[in-house]
């Protein structure tokens, strides 16, 4: 029996393809640097946060297997993709500055090839680390964050995320509006409870009382010392009580959850919750509007990183790679660092979360584009 020919069969799928032997040269050598580059960084990060985490797992007595298959398996994914975007740069400008100083550039721009279609088979390794990140951010991170964020809580936090809030207004469904002068997460009670209703713009009954509490056997509400007002038309009645047990469309979870809980969220999830959230008069919205722009902004400033990449280390320079790839340092860290104050700008109310987390990428798509005019053809 004849032997497949695994040369021949390659190349008939290259081919197939359109692409050429050089492209899938430079997609091997891009997304083999890309993965090199993830799997040492990531490596460096486990060791670093586990000495900075070692006495917490010891005091609090986390098990081993706990801390490998719980914490740090579900660490991997998160961090593969908050450092994708840099090591997409960072891997483009390395290993394309040692083919210009090889002088393989010169050679493939010389034989006819153009420079816009040499960026070919650029972007078809960052389409491949772009869907990467996107599936990993929307479909594995969630629930790997699930375990880890339960993990942490467990052996990381000694205490829950806030002891008291103040001043607490929500909407817990339409029309129905709640408010306490504060609340305890330890005694799960809040204190200067009242409940509004309104029906077409109009108040129809009012609840007011000393305090609420959670009862945890019952799962219910317990209202202690209130009256309600009831209101129709021109008429009121007045109803008073020590106490009564009520299910309200709240639960003492929603009192004690971190901003950070909304990355155990697929992103329907947190589209979803985002409007319920709105609704309910959360005060944390943008933050989750942030969140969820990201998992789309993020995975996209892969392109603009590629070809920023490509412009400024395809030209030969003296010295070597290493002034390229201190440029494509200081590029990278200033994009990360640019995305981090536009965030914070967001939250403090200076900008719509759209545009903190978009302008970034639109202003790093048009340096992109200047330096793409300015490449060697």
């Amino acid at each position: 029996m004849e032997k497949p020919n695994i040369k021949k069969s390659i190349n008939t799928i290259i081919k197939a393809t359109g692409l050429r032997t050089i492209d899938i040269y430079i997609i091997r050598k891009f997304l083999g640097t890309f993965f090199f580059s993830i799997v040492i960084i990531l490596s460096l990060a486990v060791v670093f946060d586990f000495s900075e985490k070692i006495d917490d797992f010891i005091e609090n007595g986390a098990p081993f297997r706990e801390v490998v298959f719980d914490y740090y398996l579900n660490f991997i994914p998160y961090f593969a993709v908050l450092f994708s975007s840099l090591f997409t740069f960072i891997s483009v400008i390395f290993f394309t500055s040692k083919m210009a100083y090889d002088t393989e550039i010169i050679a493939i721009l010389s034989s006819g090839v153009s420079f816009r279609r040499l960026l070919l088979p650029y972007m078809i390794s960052a389409t491949v680390i772009a869907a990467f990140a996107f599936v990993l951010s929307n479909y594995v991170i969630p629930d790997a964050n699930k375990v880890k964020l339960d993990f942490e809580e467990k052996y990381i936090h000694s205490r829950p995320a806030s002891f008291d809030r103040k001043n607490i207004h929500r909407q817990i469904q339409p029309g129905i509006f709640i408010y306490m002068e504060s609340y305890s997460n330890i005694s799960q009670t809040g204190y200067n409870f009242s409940m509004e209703e309104f029906e077409d713009g109009k108040l129809v009954s009012k609840l007011m009382s000393d305090q609420i509490h959670w009862d945890s056997t019952k799962s219910k509400w317990t209202i202690r010392r209130y009256y309600i007002r009831e209101i129709d038309g021109i008429h009121e009645s007045i109803k008073e009580g020590l106490s009564i047990d009520t299910s309200l469309n709240m639960h003492p979870s929603d009192f004690t959850r971190r901003v950070n809980f909304v990355e155990t969220m697929s992103y329907g999830e947190l589209t979803d919750f985002i409007q319920v959230s709105k609704m309910q008069g959360e005060t944390n919205v943008t933050a989750y509007l942030i969140e969820r722009y990201k998992r789309i902004a993020f995975p996209f400033s892969t392109f603009i990183l590629t070809l920023i990449g490509v412009s400024v280390s395809s030209q030969k320079v003296r010295g070597g790679i290493g002034m390229q790839l201190g440029a494509g340092l200081m590029i990278s860290f200033s994009y990360i660092l640019f995305m981090q104050f536009s965030s914070q700008f967001s939250i403090g109310g200076t900008l719509p979360p759209l545009l903190a987390v978009w302008i970034p990428n639109i202003i790093f798509a048009f340096v992109a584009f200047i330096l793409y005019r300015l490449a060697p053809k």
